[in-house]
């Protein structure tokens, strides 16, 4: 074992543990408590799995987990940026890439510039495994939101309009659960979740 990469490898292990700490607006389903970045991701990871069947275009499961996986790490130290906050928004890509230069160096060279890309890809939003992830981190949270009666946009007098602006790309990766997200939209303006 060389135990120089072991010690780097499991600094990062460590670090990673760090984003179960961060917290998102969106609350588990039945009105639970808010979940964390960690539990986002592994949602998000299950569901790509679960899902895949509905991607426009055949995917590498395996890499899509994993894209799914890493993708908000960054946030260990960027921080969770609210979907709807425009002024948060502004930062978003400086820290964001600041905190992946941090994270991703703790590992040996050779791991980290394959986590990088793969962070990159997702970010890129052009291959159809980061399209199809992309899919599941508009979709994971509008689901828990809609099973909690549209509560996270209420309470943030979300519209309409700005969901599907954020969501107007995840017909890239699934035009099939894009099209179900218009039925969980028109139930929520229904019910009067969404502001219309």
């Amino acid at each position: 074992m060389d135990q120089e990469r072991f010690a780097k490898q499991l600094r990062f292990c460590l670090e990673l543990d760090k984003e179960k700490n961060i917290l998102r607006q969106t609350h588990l389903s039945s009105n639970g408590r808010r979940e964390d970045d960690a539990e986002h991701a592994w949602h998000m990871a299950l569901m790509a799995c679960v899902l895949q069947e509905y991607s426009n275009e055949k995917i590498d499961i395996a890499k899509t987990m994993l894209m799914c996986l890493l993708h908000d790490v960054v946030e260990i130290d960027a921080g969770d940026t609210y979907a709807y906050d425009p002024e948060g928004r502004k930062t978003q890509r400086a820290r964001e890439e600041a905190a992946a230069d941090r994270i991703f160096g703790l590992l040996p060279e050779d791991q980290r510039d394959e986590m990088r890309a793969l962070f990159e890809e997702f970010d890129a939003y052009e291959t159809p495994e980061s399209c199809f992830a992309h899919a599941m981190d508009n979709f994971q949270p509008m689901m828990l939101n809609d099973s909690n009666g549209g509560a996270d946009w209420v309470q943030h007098g979300v519209q309409r309009a700005q969901v599907e602006q954020r969501n107007a790309r995840t017909g890239d990766g699934s035009a099939q659960i894009r099209a179900y997200m218009q039925e969980v939209l028109d139930r929520n303006v229904a019910r009067g979740s969404l502001k219309d």
